[in-house]
């Protein structure tokens, strides 16, 4: 097995909230459900009420929350970004 705490990945959750405190507990429930399914052997919980949702998680995998950050997400690929690419 690779040795997973010693890399750094970025997990993205998306969803809708009305404060940064929100969207990281939101994120957090939704990690903790995913994780309690998958330890119980069920099927990950699919999108929930504002979005909310998990694709997946890996054993053995522990996320740093007083590490996580939230904000508006912007696509860069998104036709109506205002700010160009840059090359």
């Amino acid at each position: 097995m690779a040795n997973w705490p010693a890399q750094s990945h970025v997990h993205l959750f998306t969803g809708k909230a009305s404060s940064v405190d929100e969207a990281l507990a939101r994120a957090h429930q939704v990690y903790d459900a995913a994780n309690a399914a998958r330890q119980a052997g069920l099927e990950i919980p699919g999108q929930q009420d504002g979005g909310w949702g998990a694709r997946g998680v890996r054993d053995g995998w522990e996320l740093d929350w007083a590490a996580a950050k939230a904000g508006r997400w912007s696509n860069p690929d998104s036709w109506t970004r205002t700010k160009p690419y840059e090359l």
